[in-house]
């Protein structure tokens, strides 16, 4: 069974990729509205994005699951920024008072990294920290008495006081990871539980997989089978010919800005894999708008899906028939697209 996700700006700044300005956007009667909108329109959770410079996530998240009945908070987080065994403790409190809803994004991009008294070396070092991070996180919420003597974290007979919520086959919040250089695969293929894309057309996300598949049993994967998740834009309108006709628009409104234009992005591996797709034409397959990636456009706003509802439904169709089971979904204005999306596109796809 699929799941779709959704995302929540928890931005300081209002209008983050146009979405509406509006009084007390980041408040938490704001930001709640959002997450109930999602409750009572077919969504699962959202995405909560992490960054120096944003309110904090994980706080941001813990509020919004307070407020909520059966939304899952998708909770960006950095190694680096937290140790791994207090994240761990952390995110198995919040698991057990929401009644095991936390999901759990691992994010190895560059950041301010200074500015909270990180440090990090090379990718292949940025890595393996992160590998460590998933082994350990991992370990203490399935077993006793945890030693582990890592390059980067350590600890000794550690034991956590709560553990998350096990349901059927969940023993622990789901391990979300994204990242396209052959480092990151390496990680995914071995440690995480579910790979994220970016918006890149079927044909690189096929190549993906079959690439990870043959990494995690060349590997020794130790886990359950990775499964595969999709982060991208979907601009839905009522018809074909609308859903371009404001794309389009959109784009020029944009062109010649660079307020949203891509800074640390475009050092990453995934995120110059899709800023190039604009050189294989303005839209690959039926409907992967590649645009925006000019004009500014940076993570899950370089690529688009436009179209109806039938049109972007029949496209993630696709994605699904490759292997993918995950999907974050967003467009702007967040709020009334959490509800025009989740009822005019979800039904298609549940279908």
């Amino acid at each position: 069974m699929s799941e779709f996700l959704w995302y929540i700006p928890n931005q300081v700044e209002p209008g983050h990729r146009g979405d509406n300005v509006v009084e007390g956007h980041n408040s938490l009667d704001t930001l709640t509205s959002h997450a109930r909108a999602l409750e009572e329109h077919g969504w699962g959770g959202a995405l909560l994005g992490t960054g120096w410079g944003r309110p904090d996530t994980f706080t941001v998240a813990t509020a919004l699951a307070a407020r909520t009945t059966s939304f899952q908070p998708l909770i960006a987080i950095r190694p680096g920024y937290w140790r791994p065994a207090n994240f761990a403790a952390a995110a198995a409190t919040l698991d057990h008072l929401s009644g095991g809803r936390v999901l759990v994004n691992i994010v190895s991009g560059q950041d301010q990294l200074a500015a909270y008294g990180d440090s990090e070396g090379n990718q292949a070092q940025r890595y393996a920290r992160t590998r460590e991070f998933l082994q350990l996180v991992r370990r203490l919420w399935t077993e006793e008495e945890v030693t582990y003597d890592g390059e980067h974290f350590q600890v000794v007979r550690s034991t956590l006081a709560q553990r998350p919520v096990t349901r059927g086959e969940r023993r622990h919040p789901t391990l979300y990871f994204g990242g396209a250089s052959e480092a990151a695969e390496r990680v995914a293929a071995t440690e995480a539980d579910v790979q994220l894309f970016w918006g890149e057309p079927l044909d690189g996300v096929r190549e993906r997989i079959e690439r990870l598949e043959d990494l995690s049993a060349r590997l020794g994967r130790q886990h359950k089978p990775l499964e595969y998740g999709l982060r991208v834009t979907t601009f839905v309108r009522d018809t074909t010919e609308q859903a371009w006709a404001d794309a389009e628009a959109k784009v020029a409104q944009t062109a010649g800005t660079d307020s949203n234009r891509p800074k640390l992005w475009n050092a990453a591996v995934g995120q110059q894999r899709l800023l190039d797709l604009a050189a294989r034409g303005d839209v690959l397959d039926d409907n992967l708008y590649t645009a925006p990636g000019r004009f500014g456009g940076g993570g899950a706003g370089t690529t688009w899906l436009v179209g109806s509802p039938e049109d972007v439904a029949k496209s993630l169709r696709r994605y699904q028939a490759l292997g993918i089971t995950h999907f974050v979904l967003s467009d702007t204005p967040y709020l009334p697209e959490i509800k025009r999306q989740g009822d005019q596109l979800l039904p298609l796809l549940r279908d």
